[in-house]
């Protein structure tokens, strides 16, 4: 194990808040002349951390704690009917892993997706260096996940592979297939696939209670959250 107090971390100066719009927020990132290293990058997953291209970070805000880090137990996992009924539905694709490259077929689904499900976020516009500087960076833990249907990409989830579970980073997916639950269906594929690899957990970001766009990430159960830095079950 790595000791954690030997790294160096800087906060950034408070700025606006991407979900609550009444908040300052304030982040805290891991020196960027640390290399990226998928053991330092897993022991700080388990308080909280995340990855944004090559940043390593976690919110730090003075008067706010109400983004949650949550994550997954793999083993433990049940999916519910609806959950069923979602891999059912979606059962006829084809699934893939691939290295993080830049192509214009995911950027264009990147576009379509931000441009339609996230056209109040600040991510819109996407650009095509956005793209690259968030998602298509070599690192050796790092993978695209496509989901297509016979030769269509319907989707591609960025997940990293770390000792300790699987990190969702980022999926993005076809608008139009709303019916197939896409986004849903790519967290219970990273779920069974951790539990293939033998991993403990998938790691889903933070949640926010009020944040009516976070309320998808407790439908999974078991869920943990980290709370005064344990990670209890949320009942």
């Amino acid at each position: 194990m790595t000791s954690l107090a030997r790294l160096k971390f800087y906060a950034t100066q408070p700025h606006a808040c991407s979900y609550l719009p009444d908040e300052q927020a304030t982040t805290l990132f891991l020196d960027p002349s640390q290399p990226m290293d998928v053991g330092i990058y897993a022991e700080l997953s388990e308080i909280g951390f995340r990855r944004s291209g090559d940043h390593l970070y976690r919110p730090h805000c003075q008067r706010c704690s109400a983004c949650i880090p949550a994550r997954i137990p793999a083993r433990g996992f049940q999916p519910s009917r609806q959950q069923k009924r979602i891999l059912k539905r979606n059962g006829d694709l084809g699934i893939s892993e691939v290295r993080p490259r830049f192509t214009e077929e995911y950027y264009g689904l990147y576009s379509r997706y931000i441009e339609t499900r996230h056209a109040d976020g600040d991510m819109y516009p996407p650009t095509r260096d956005q793209f690259n500087t968030f998602l298509v960076r070599d690192l050796p833990f790092c993978r695209f996940y496509e989901f297509r249907l016979e030769s269509r990409l319907l989707a591609v989830a960025v997940t990293d592979i770390l000792p300790n579970g699987l990190s969702a980073v980022y999926t993005f997916y076809a608008p139009e297939e709303e019916r197939r639950s896409l986004g849903r269906f790519a967290i219970l594929w990273q779920i069974a696939e951790a539990r293939r690899l033998g991993l403990d957990a998938v790691y889903l970001g933070y949640w926010i209670k009020t944040c009516r766009k976070m309320n998808y990430k407790t439908e999974y159960r078991p869920i943990e959250l980290l709370v005064n830095q344990r990670w209890v079950n949320l009942t």
